[in-house]
């Protein structure tokens, strides 16, 4: 059974994975609430990379979608416009489980991109 451990969500953090969720796919309101109920543990700039976990509680209803990625693409584009790398939500027994930026810079990321910088699509 998941308790809600670790640190609520910044309000970036809620913001991009609303922003993530807000493409059609099957399971995505379910996700929606999940973001409300949500916690992190770890940070972008702890030194683990660009990631956090996240926790849903076992009180928050599950999507009924496999464990893996969730299905939609998130480009981000940097503030020069070009590519540069994508954002990964990750579940588990239906609920959120981890964020994670998969960067194709020479830095990686110390934050989240901004929601403008990020673009949705289902798959």
């Amino acid at each position: 059974m998941s308790e809600a451990t670790g640190r609520p969500l910044t309000d970036d953090e809620r913001a991009v994975l609303r922003h993530l969720l807000s493409a059609p796919f099957k399971g995505a309101e379910a996700l929606r609430d999940q973001v409300e109920a949500a916690s992190a543990e770890g940070s972008w700039a702890d030194g683990d990379g660009p990631s956090i976990d996240l926790v849903v509680p076992d009180s928050a209803p599950a999507a009924p979608l496999a464990d893996g990625l969730v299905p939609v693409d998130a480009a981000v584009t940097g503030p020069d416009g070009e590519f540069a790398g994508e954002l990964l939500l990750w579940l588990q027994d239906g609920r959120l489980a981890a964020l994670e930026y998969a960067w194709v810079t020479d830095e990686a990321p110390a934050t989240l991109p901004a929601v403008s910088e990020i673009t949705v699509t289902a798959r």
